[in-house]
């Protein structure tokens, strides 16, 4: 029978294993202190950063909330991040993306201070990633190798093939997957929109990481029987429903699970998982920045 990961639980776990990491904190007097800067009107945008706020107050994390005005100049956003950067009562910054047009992203990225990156997107944090000794692992690959970890799924010596190349997700995904270290040792294949027969690549392997961002991209012939399906894709449809719509994933649920041992759903599978290793990166900032020692999950 096909098992379907529950991210929810498995993230539920993690944060109560992080609770005890920030009462040790509080034992030395630090309070773990997250950041987050909005410079957009998008609805998405703010939900994402309520969603993040929330979770931080629940696990005792000072949550900080910087709202710019879109049409401000890109020099306001990086005052905004100068600042937090020399604030130590802020281990993390996040930057909720998308900024503006008129606003370099890379540039906001790289103007982050590299301990404070709990993103883990700085240069200084990818290239530590790719060297094999991260610092911050970025939220949602670190989210999908705790979900195979819990679903007992073994990646040393498994063939993997990850759909998609971002550098929110695909990259690291990939680079996570070939680390020779616990959660890596798979040989992993890049897929993307310019791959050749894609079915015939997914078809070869043990593990599956859809995250192309595209609807019904992978689909139950693209799977062999046994496999393990991870779908990290989180796409708006129009559906009959009372918000006029759904949320989908890159992969056809009802037949990947005809064919895969384990698979993720969407809503309710690797998306809780992103916010919990955020907070899992928020704590280990502050124990890093504050050289108290605590034992992570």
């Amino acid at each position: 029978m096909t098992r379907v990961l529950d991210g929810n639980a498995v993230g539920d776990r993690i944060r109560d294993d992080l609770r005890a990491c920030v009462a040790d904190l509080d034992d030395a007097d630090v309070t773990p202190g997250l950041a987050t800067v909005l410079m957009s009107d998008d609805a998405a945008s703010e939900t994402y950063v309520s969603m993040k706020r929330r979770a931080c107050a629940d696990l005792g994390i000072e949550s900080y909330h910087r709202e710019l005005d879109p049409d401000a100049p890109a020099s306001a956003l990086f005052a905004e991040v100068d600042e937090l950067n020399d604030d130590p009562a802020v281990h993390g910054i996040l930057v909720q993306m998308p900024v503006p047009e008129h606003v370099d992203k890379r540039r906001v990225l790289r103007s982050i201070d590299p301990l404070k990156d709990v993103d883990g997107f700085h240069p200084e944090n990818v290239g530590r990633l790719v060297a094999g000794d991260a610092r911050y692992k970025p939220c949602t690959p670190h989210g999908v190798q705790k979900l195979l970890e819990a679903a007992e799924v073994e990646t040393e010596g498994a063939d993997a093939v990850v759909v998609g190349r971002s550098d929110i997700v695909g990259k690291p995904m990939a680079n996570l997957l070939i680390q020779k270290a616990p959660g890596g040792n798979a040989t992993t294949t890049v897929c993307h929109s310019r791959t050749r027969d894609l079915g015939a690549r997914t078809r070869e392997a043990d593990i599956v990481v859809a995250a192309v961002g595209r609807p019904g991209t992978v689909d139950g012939s693209m799977i062999r029987e046994g496999a393990t399906v991870i779908d990290v894709g989180v796409n708006r449809v129009d559906a009959d429903t009372e918000k006029g719509y759904e949320l989908v994933g890159d992969v056809d649920f009802e037949s990947a699970r005809e064919k895969a041992d384990v698979i993720t759903p969407v809503p309710g599978g690797v998306g809780p998982m992103t916010i919990t290793m955020l907070l899992y990166n928020t704590v280990k900032a502050a124990s890093l920045q504050s050289d108290v020692p605590v034992d992570l999950p």
